[in-house]
Protein backbone atom coordinates (compact mmCIF):
# COMPACT_ATOMS: atom_id res chain seq x y z
CA UNK A 1 0.00 0.00 0.00
CA UNK A 2 1.63 3.42 -0.95
CA UNK A 3 1.13 6.35 0.68
CA UNK A 4 2.01 10.22 -0.57
CA UNK A 5 4.16 11.53 1.88
CA UNK A 6 4.19 14.41 3.78
CA UNK A 7 5.66 16.01 6.86
CA UNK A 8 4.40 15.64 10.08
CA UNK A 9 3.70 18.83 11.01
CA UNK A 10 4.16 20.37 7.59
CA UNK A 11 2.15 22.43 5.08
CA UNK A 12 -1.55 21.82 5.32
CA UNK A 13 -1.27 18.86 7.72
CA UNK A 14 -3.05 21.21 10.11
CA UNK A 15 -6.63 20.70 8.22
CA UNK A 16 -5.56 17.11 7.11
CA UNK A 17 -7.12 13.88 8.54
CA UNK A 18 -5.79 10.36 8.15
CA UNK A 19 -6.70 7.15 8.92
CA UNK A 20 -4.70 3.79 8.29
CA UNK A 21 -5.95 0.32 8.78
CA UNK A 22 -3.82 -2.31 9.46
CA UNK A 23 -4.75 -6.16 9.59
CA UNK A 24 -6.31 -8.01 6.77
CA UNK A 25 -8.61 -7.27 3.99
CA UNK A 26 -10.08 -10.67 2.41
CA UNK A 27 -11.99 -9.33 -0.80
CA UNK A 28 -15.52 -10.27 -2.00
CA UNK A 29 -15.97 -11.36 -5.43
CA UNK A 30 -16.26 -8.78 -7.91
CA UNK A 31 -19.57 -7.96 -9.35
CA UNK A 32 -19.20 -6.77 -12.91
CA UNK A 33 -19.28 -10.72 -13.69
CA UNK A 34 -15.82 -9.86 -15.23
CA UNK A 35 -13.57 -10.33 -12.44
CA UNK A 36 -13.60 -6.79 -11.68
CA UNK A 37 -14.71 -3.93 -9.61
CA UNK A 38 -16.51 -1.04 -10.70
CA UNK A 39 -16.15 0.96 -7.41
CA UNK A 40 -12.51 1.56 -5.44
CA UNK A 41 -12.13 2.61 -2.05
CA UNK A 42 -11.92 6.51 -3.43
CA UNK A 43 -14.99 6.27 -5.67
CA UNK A 44 -16.60 4.78 -2.26
CA UNK A 45 -15.23 7.00 0.30
CA UNK A 46 -16.79 10.11 -1.91
CA UNK A 47 -19.98 8.51 -2.48
CA UNK A 48 -20.59 7.48 1.33
CA UNK A 49 -19.32 10.78 2.53
CA UNK A 50 -21.53 12.51 -0.25
CA UNK A 51 -24.65 10.33 0.66
CA UNK A 52 -23.95 11.47 4.46
CA UNK A 53 -23.66 15.01 4.09
CA UNK A 54 -19.92 15.19 5.34
CA UNK A 55 -18.72 15.98 1.83
CA UNK A 56 -17.45 19.13 1.00
CA UNK A 57 -18.08 20.10 -2.65
CA UNK A 58 -15.18 20.51 -4.25
CA UNK A 59 -16.09 23.91 -5.98
CA UNK A 60 -14.96 27.34 -4.88
CA UNK A 61 -17.38 29.25 -2.38
CA UNK A 62 -18.98 25.52 -1.19
CA UNK A 63 -20.89 25.52 2.04
CA UNK A 64 -21.83 22.38 4.47
CA UNK A 65 -20.03 19.11 4.68
CA UNK A 66 -17.25 18.10 7.22
CA UNK A 67 -14.10 17.44 4.67
CA UNK A 68 -12.95 17.42 1.33
CA UNK A 69 -11.41 14.09 -0.24
CA UNK A 70 -8.22 13.67 -1.25
CA UNK A 71 -7.27 9.89 -1.21
CA UNK A 72 -8.02 6.63 -0.57
CA UNK A 73 -7.09 3.21 -1.35
CA UNK A 74 -7.28 -0.57 -0.29
CA UNK A 75 -5.07 -3.41 -0.65
CA UNK A 76 -5.61 -7.07 0.84
CA UNK A 77 -2.91 -7.02 2.83
CA UNK A 78 -0.71 -10.17 4.20
CA UNK A 79 -2.27 -10.45 7.84
CA UNK A 80 0.72 -11.21 9.53
CA UNK A 81 3.18 -9.13 10.69
CA UNK A 82 1.06 -6.44 11.03
CA UNK A 83 0.39 -4.66 7.61
CA UNK A 84 -1.25 -1.89 6.34
CA UNK A 85 -4.77 -2.57 4.63
CA UNK A 86 -6.36 0.74 3.45
CA UNK A 87 -5.87 4.30 4.27
CA UNK A 88 -8.11 7.31 3.76
CA UNK A 89 -7.24 11.25 3.99
CA UNK A 90 -9.35 14.18 3.64
CA UNK A 91 -9.14 17.99 4.39
CA UNK A 92 -11.12 19.24 6.97
CA UNK A 93 -13.40 22.20 5.91
CA UNK A 94 -15.18 23.17 9.04
CA UNK A 95 -13.61 24.96 12.27
CA UNK A 96 -11.45 22.70 14.82
CA UNK A 97 -11.84 25.61 17.69
CA UNK A 98 -14.86 24.89 19.21
CA UNK A 99 -16.35 21.78 17.23
CA UNK A 100 -15.16 18.25 17.84
CA UNK A 101 -12.62 16.99 15.73
CA UNK A 102 -14.99 15.02 13.01
CA UNK A 103 -12.98 11.31 13.59
CA UNK A 104 -16.25 9.92 14.20
CA UNK A 105 -17.99 10.13 11.68
CA UNK A 106 -14.23 9.84 9.41
CA UNK A 107 -13.67 6.23 10.81
CA UNK A 108 -17.45 5.49 10.40
CA UNK A 109 -17.50 6.00 6.61
CA UNK A 110 -14.11 4.64 6.32
CA UNK A 111 -15.53 1.47 8.58
CA UNK A 112 -18.68 1.69 5.96
CA UNK A 113 -16.32 1.52 2.78
CA UNK A 114 -14.12 -1.08 3.94
CA UNK A 115 -17.07 -3.80 4.60
CA UNK A 116 -17.94 -3.20 0.53
CA UNK A 117 -14.66 -3.80 -0.01
CA UNK A 118 -14.36 -7.23 1.69
CA UNK A 119 -14.12 -8.88 5.51
CA UNK A 120 -11.48 -6.90 7.34
CA UNK A 121 -9.65 -8.24 10.80
CA UNK A 122 -8.42 -4.77 12.22
CA UNK A 123 -5.40 -5.59 14.34
CA UNK A 124 -4.51 -1.45 14.56
CA UNK A 125 -5.30 1.51 13.76
CA UNK A 126 -3.61 5.03 13.03
CA UNK A 127 -5.18 8.30 12.61
CA UNK A 128 -3.58 12.00 12.02
CA UNK A 129 -5.30 13.95 14.74
CA UNK A 130 -5.15 17.95 13.35
CA UNK A 131 -3.92 21.10 15.55
CA UNK A 132 -6.29 22.84 17.44
CA UNK A 133 -6.46 25.96 19.34
CA UNK A 134 -6.24 25.65 23.04
CA UNK A 135 -8.77 26.12 25.55
CA UNK A 136 -12.14 25.58 23.58
CA UNK A 137 -15.08 26.34 25.65
CA UNK A 138 -17.01 23.24 26.89
CA UNK A 139 -19.68 21.40 28.95
CA UNK A 140 -19.01 21.12 32.72
CA UNK A 141 -18.28 17.38 32.88
CA UNK A 142 -16.49 16.41 36.15
CA UNK A 143 -17.03 17.77 39.54
CA UNK A 144 -13.40 19.18 40.06
CA UNK A 145 -14.50 21.28 36.96
CA UNK A 146 -13.06 19.27 34.26
CA UNK A 147 -15.01 20.75 30.74
CA UNK A 148 -15.42 18.91 27.49
CA UNK A 149 -17.18 19.68 24.31
CA UNK A 150 -20.90 18.94 24.58
CA UNK A 151 -21.14 16.37 21.41
CA UNK A 152 -18.95 14.10 23.18
CA UNK A 153 -20.58 14.24 26.12
CA UNK A 154 -24.08 13.47 24.39
CA UNK A 155 -23.09 10.71 22.56
CA UNK A 156 -21.03 8.46 25.00
CA UNK A 157 -24.80 7.27 25.56
CA UNK A 158 -24.72 5.31 22.16
CA UNK A 159 -22.06 2.95 23.68
CA UNK A 160 -23.96 2.60 27.15
CA UNK A 161 -25.69 -0.19 26.56
CA UNK A 162 -23.13 -2.58 25.08
CA UNK A 163 -22.57 -6.39 26.19
CA UNK A 164 -19.97 -5.74 28.77
CA UNK A 165 -18.15 -9.48 26.58
CA UNK A 166 -17.39 -6.83 24.54
CA UNK A 167 -14.71 -4.61 26.24
CA UNK A 168 -11.63 -4.31 25.39
CA UNK A 169 -7.85 -4.33 26.24
CA UNK A 170 -6.23 -1.18 24.54
CA UNK A 171 -3.27 0.03 23.64
CA UNK A 172 -2.90 3.92 22.69
CA UNK A 173 0.20 5.99 21.10
CA UNK A 174 0.07 9.38 20.95
CA UNK A 175 3.15 11.04 18.85
CA UNK A 176 3.43 14.78 18.97
CA UNK A 177 6.38 14.35 16.64
CA UNK A 178 9.09 17.27 16.91
CA UNK A 179 6.83 18.70 19.96
CA UNK A 180 7.34 17.48 23.26
CA UNK A 181 4.32 18.84 24.94
CA UNK A 182 2.44 15.18 24.79
CA UNK A 183 4.68 13.55 26.78
CA UNK A 184 5.23 16.71 29.31
CA UNK A 185 1.49 16.78 29.57
CA UNK A 186 0.49 12.36 29.81
CA UNK A 187 0.04 12.63 33.35
CA UNK A 188 -2.69 15.35 33.42
CA UNK A 189 -4.34 14.21 30.19
CA UNK A 190 -5.03 10.51 31.96
CA UNK A 191 -6.06 12.63 35.22
CA UNK A 192 -8.21 14.85 32.97
CA UNK A 193 -10.01 11.86 30.97
CA UNK A 194 -10.42 9.55 34.73
CA UNK A 195 -12.33 12.44 35.89
CA UNK A 196 -14.70 13.12 33.20
CA UNK A 197 -17.99 11.72 33.39
CA UNK A 198 -17.80 8.62 30.88
CA UNK A 199 -17.55 5.12 30.06
CA UNK A 200 -16.49 4.64 26.88
CA UNK A 201 -12.36 4.15 27.43
CA UNK A 202 -11.12 3.62 31.05
CA UNK A 203 -7.62 4.31 31.63
CA UNK A 204 -5.54 2.00 33.27
CA UNK A 205 -2.07 3.40 33.15
CA UNK A 206 0.57 5.47 30.79
CA UNK A 207 3.98 5.24 29.83
CA UNK A 208 6.79 7.06 28.60
CA UNK A 209 9.30 3.92 27.97
CA UNK A 210 10.10 3.21 23.73
CA UNK A 211 9.57 -0.19 24.28
CA UNK A 212 5.86 -0.06 25.28
CA UNK A 213 5.12 2.45 22.38
CA UNK A 214 2.98 1.47 19.32
CA UNK A 215 4.69 2.06 16.53
CA UNK A 216 3.62 1.01 12.62
CA UNK A 217 6.00 1.22 9.49
CA UNK A 218 5.46 3.02 7.24
CA UNK A 219 3.95 6.09 9.27
CA UNK A 220 1.80 7.29 7.09
CA UNK A 221 2.72 11.52 6.29
CA UNK A 222 6.36 10.91 7.41
CA UNK A 223 8.91 11.14 5.23
CA UNK A 224 11.09 8.19 5.47
CA UNK A 225 14.26 10.96 6.39
CA UNK A 226 12.48 12.70 9.13
CA UNK A 227 15.30 13.55 11.23
CA UNK A 228 13.63 15.23 14.18
CA UNK A 229 13.12 13.26 17.55
CA UNK A 230 9.47 11.50 17.99
CA UNK A 231 7.77 12.25 21.35
CA UNK A 232 5.41 9.55 22.36
CA UNK A 233 3.09 8.51 25.31
CA UNK A 234 1.47 5.20 25.19
CA UNK A 235 -1.49 5.04 27.43
CA UNK A 236 -3.48 0.73 28.32
CA UNK A 237 -7.12 0.87 29.31
CA UNK A 238 -9.96 -0.77 28.01
CA UNK A 239 -12.41 0.33 25.34
CA UNK A 240 -16.31 -0.46 25.53
CA UNK A 241 -15.95 -2.46 22.53
CA UNK A 242 -13.28 -2.53 19.13
CA UNK A 243 -14.84 -0.78 16.45
CA UNK A 244 -13.46 1.85 14.54
CA UNK A 245 -16.96 3.65 15.85
CA UNK A 246 -15.65 3.41 19.09
CA UNK A 247 -12.29 4.28 18.22
CA UNK A 248 -13.41 7.33 16.44
CA UNK A 249 -15.15 8.98 19.64
CA UNK A 250 -12.02 8.51 21.80
CA UNK A 251 -9.86 9.40 19.37
CA UNK A 252 -12.39 13.07 19.11
CA UNK A 253 -12.09 12.45 23.17
CA UNK A 254 -8.68 12.56 23.16
CA UNK A 255 -7.53 15.35 20.84
CA UNK A 256 -10.71 17.68 23.11
CA UNK A 257 -8.52 16.71 26.43
CA UNK A 258 -5.73 17.44 24.84
CA UNK A 259 -5.94 20.82 23.34
CA UNK A 260 -7.55 21.68 26.91
CA UNK A 261 -3.96 20.51 28.48
CA UNK A 262 -2.32 23.23 25.66
CA UNK A 263 -1.59 20.75 23.16
CA UNK A 264 -1.94 22.49 19.72
CA UNK A 265 0.36 20.51 17.71
CA UNK A 266 -1.19 17.78 15.35
CA UNK A 267 -1.09 14.27 16.79
CA UNK A 268 -0.63 10.76 15.59
CA UNK A 269 -2.67 8.12 17.58
CA UNK A 270 -1.98 5.14 16.80
CA UNK A 271 -4.06 2.20 18.52
CA UNK A 272 -4.40 -1.96 18.69
CA UNK A 273 -5.99 -4.50 20.53
CA UNK A 274 -3.45 -6.42 22.65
Amino acid sequence: MSVESATFAGDGVGRTMHAALYGELAGYTASDGQGRRTQDAYSLFYARSAAMGWLTPAVAGAEGGLWGMNEGEATPGTGSPVSGVAFFQVSLTGPTRDAVLPVQPFLACVSDVVARLGQLRLDAVQVLLPQREAGAPGTLAAPSGKRIAGALLDSRNWFADRDPKLRAQLRVTLDGGPDPSVREAASAIMQYVMEVSQNVFVFDSFSLAADDHLVLWPAPLDRPTTEFMHHRVTFKGRLVEWSLDALGWLAAFIADVASRNGITAPLMLTADHP
